[in-house]
């Protein structure tokens, strides 16, 4: 691990722990200049490939989940921690399956079902992009039926 400081090649760890999201943070110091950083190990898993609607396929990215998430959330009271956390269960979700392939069909349900419960709008904003609306009368079927899903729990006396 090369020091981000110094570029030295020799470190120790100093503090080794589980994060949340499964890596393993260390804290390691240099052995030339004695400070401090702080890495991250991940698992490598094998990878996921995504079965496009044109049935292309590319490997799985969180990081294009994320973007399509922070986008879908801009100006909400969404804490970035919280998207984090989104990604991160999608991610699991998809690389814990025991096909080698997802459609961007389920991945897109996987972000539609997190956003429900982060942030409506977010939701809504997200569902609008994804399931491409041909008209006003589709959008307002979408908005019933998360109005709908809203009431059930209140009628149940949850």
């Amino acid at each position: 691990m090369k020091c981000i400081y110094c570029n030295c090649t020799e470190s120790r760890v100093v503090d080794s722990r589980p994060t949340e999201d499964g890596a393993i943070r260390r804290r390691r110091e240099c052995e030339r200049c004695q400070r401090r950083f702080t890495t991250y190990e991940k698992i490598e898993m094998l990878p996921v490939l995504v079965v496009k609607k044109d049935k292309r396929r590319e490997p799985f990215d969180a990081s294009k989940v994320r973007s399509g998430i922070i986008k879908a959330c801009e100006k909400r009271p969404v804490a970035l921690s919280e998207i984090e956390k989104l990604v991160n269960r999608i991610e699991a979700s998809v690389c814990s399956q025991p096909d080698q392939e997802v459609t961007s069909e389920r991945i897109g349900e996987l972000v539609m079902d997190g956003l429900k419960t982060l942030d409506e709008v977010a939701y809504i904003r997200f569902a609008s992009v994804y399931r491409q609306f041909k008209d006003v009368q589709s959008f307002m079927a979408e908005l019933q039926q998360l109005l709908d899903s809203q009431k059930k729990p209140e009628e149940t006396g949850a």
